[in-house]
């Protein structure tokens, strides 16, 4: 997939506002300083298009990217932040959860793992919530330039391993570097193969007005 045009549309805190659900989304999501913004904007080649943060968290909205003018990439916050308070924290968890769950046009759920580390319980948690939803997933691995291939290998095994536990078998995963471009046509290959499937969905055009 060549990637002609990528544009913000909007950002929300309310399922009502949001775009109506008539093209394929693709949600992007992980832990908290997991690389996201650098792979979005990697992927779409545009260097400023998600905005990076210095604090981890900062971002609590759902952003909506029209790529190609025939797709989303949807930016939703990252999990697992420390610095916000227990009830805002419930709210963000009711929010995001209730878009992953409710959303007509939501295709597949990118899950950002840190390649460099060890399988993380936050991680596992929300791939098992995931499956429990029956939302198909996949898992983008990100970072894998900071350390030697072998390391990532290890890491990505010990993460498969550790899901087989819970699931029949892995979904479908990719190694990506922002740095150095690696994973870019797997990615963009594997949503634009999706993407010739999608059939624009039954919704409630009054939901979105």
């Amino acid at each position: 997939m060549i990637v002609k045009s990528a544009e913000f549309i909007c950002s929300n805190t309310q399922i009502s506002k949001l775009p109506p659900p008539v093209k394929p989304e693709y949600a992007f999501i992980g832990r908290s300083n997991v690389g996201k913004s650098s792979l979005i904007n990697m992927l779409t080649g545009k260097k400023g298009l998600a905005k990076t943060s210095q604090t981890p968290g900062k971002t609590q909205l759902i952003n909506h990217f029209l790529i190609n003018d025939n797709w989303y990439i949807v930016d939703l916050p990252g999990y697992g932040y420390a610095r916000i308070s227990k009830s805002k924290k419930e709210d963000w968890n009711k929010f995001i959860r209730t878009y992953l769950d409710k959303r007509e046009s939501l295709q597949c759920v990118m899950v950002l793992i840190d390649s460099r580390l060890e399988p993380q319980k936050i991680d596992l948690e929300f791939c098992n919530w995931l499956g429990e939803k029956g939302l198909p997933f996949a898992l983008v691995f990100t970072k894998a330039d900071k350390q030697s291939s072998i390391k990532t290998d290890q890491n990505i095994a010990k993460f498969k391993k550790a899901l087989l536990a819970t699931f029949d078998e892995v979904p479908s995963y990719f190694v990506t570097s922002a740095e150095l471009h690696t994973g870019r046509d797997e990615v963009l290959g594997f949503i634009a193969e999706i993407n010739q499937n999608f059939v624009v969905p039954d919704f409630s055009a009054e939901f979105y007005k």
